[in-house]
């Protein structure tokens, strides 16, 4: 098992090339497809998740492996279904994880608008046996509860409907920015979209318009180093984050308002909604005694607070949570067992919701354990800054999202032990 340990007591004051959002460019990536190709986005995330959407749609094989990308399967599964080619049928499948998280919600939305899809294994599970053929669309209920991916994927399929499609959201929508991000990518490709109630949108059967299209930063990725800039001891030290929009569409946008609490200052170089610019982040002298939030809107944000506030010592109750049962592992199990091993008693209510009150415990293990998820090996390296070093398992995972993280570390001054004799071994 490969492992790195980090160390660090300090940051240098730098300038981090973020990697492109790859929410952006996945939407744009399917988008452009639909659209009938035209000119590749401009800066395109080079993570994982964006490069099997990428080999999907240039090579067409018939068998698609989007590994662990839940963002490819619930996309490529509608976008394959839309595409008219009757004599031909793709398997598409992946990782064990992904035969393991469900899709069925999506499968059954889709039939309903007349797909021909098939389950070549467990019901409701990857992998799928998709034809594709025109579909006709019109009127369509889904749970609001379920992943914002399901929805994102039917919208953008919805322009090639025959009579459109118009979606209606039931219950409690989550992850609301996401499906406004993937109106707002659909809309710069020519899309006639938009919500036309409090839970109900409606996509006309306009053809996509194919156009050159630049990608902003990763405002996720962004939110480690703002969690490195709270965790850091040095009361003056700056950070700079390259390609970041003041008004992103972006949810995790929320990463600056929500950092203000913890002592971190945002300030953008150039003004102008939408207009990718440097970030400085520096400290202030700010600090909420305790941090309540609901995240129903940016789940994918949890592990970096989680992780932040109990470096910083900083209760909370974290509410919105019930999709991170099902993504990349579940998220509210893993973030439990893995402050056990560090001493910290992290607790759950009805697997939605998340609290520390303070309580601490007796360390039981020495490493952190990835899941296979990105996301709980960047979080989690940032404590090195806390004064004790922290290895990470398998840290290899951040080529999900952030190919470039554990080099970026380097350059702000932490160190990493296993990374040289890694990349010597390649």
């Amino acid at each position: 098992m490969q492992q790195y340990t980090i160390s660090g007591s300090a940051l240098k004051e730098t300038t981090i090339q973020l990697p492109a959002s790859k929410s952006i460019s996945n939407r744009a990536l399917i988008i452009r497809a639909l659209a009938g190709e035209g000119p590749l986005p401009e800066n395109l995330s080079d993570c994982d998740d964006t490069k099997v959407i990428i080999k999907a749609l240039s090579e067409k094989p018939d068998i698609v492996d989007i590994g662990a990308a839940g963002t490819a399967m619930r996309f490529m599964t509608a976008y394959l279904a839309a595409t008219a080619d009757n004599d031909r049928s793709v398997l598409i499948t992946g990782t064990e994880r992904m035969r393991h998280r469900p899709i069925g919600i999506l499968v059954e939305a889709l039939r309903q608008l007349g797909a021909n899809i098939e389950y070549a294994g467990e019901e409701g599970f990857p992998p799928l046996r998709i034809r594709g053929r025109h579909l006709k669309g019109g009127p369509l209920e889904i749970s609001g509860s379920v992943s914002s991916q399901y929805i994102s994927a039917l919208l953008m399929i919805g322009p090639m409907l025959t009579n459109g499609l118009e979606l209606k959201m039931k219950g409690d929508i989550i992850s609301r920015p996401y499906i406004d991000l993937t109106l707002w990518t659909m809309r710069e490709y020519g899309a006639k979209a938009d919500w036309t109630a409090g839970d109900t949108v409606s996509v006309k059967p306009c053809p996509y318009t194919p156009r050159p299209y630049y990608i902003e930063s990763d405002w996720s990725s962004a939110s480690y180093w703002y969690e490195m800039l709270a965790l850091c001891p040095d009361p003056f030290v700056k950070l700079r984050l390259t390609g970041l929009a003041d008004g992103s569409r972006q949810g995790d946008s929320v990463t600056r308002f929500i950092f203000s609490l913890l002592g971190v200052k945002t300030t953008f170089e150039r003004k102008g909604a939408g207009v990718p610019t440097t970030v400085t982040l520096q400290k202030n002298s700010m600090r909420t005694p305790r941090l309540d939030y609901d995240f129903i809107n940016s789940p994918d944000l949890t592990q970096t607070f989680v992780v932040t506030c109990c470096a910083m010592g900083i209760p909370f109750h974290f509410k919105g949570l019930r999709s991170l049962k099902i993504k990349e592992t579940d998220r509210i199990e893993a973030l439990k067992t893995e402050f056990q091993k560090l001493g910290y008693v992290i607790k759950s209510v009805n697997d939605e919701e998340l609290i520390w009150d303070g309580e601490r415990c007796k360390p039981t293990g020495t490493s952190i354990d990835t899941y296979e998820d990105h996301r709980m090996a960047m979080s989690f390296a940032p404590m090195a800054l806390c004064g004790k070093s922290v290895t990470i398992n398998n840290p290899q995972v951040v080529s999900k999202s952030y190919p470039a993280f554990w080099s970026d570390l380097q350059k702000a001054g932490m160190i990493i032990d296993g990374i040289e004799q890694h990349t010597n071994n390649e």
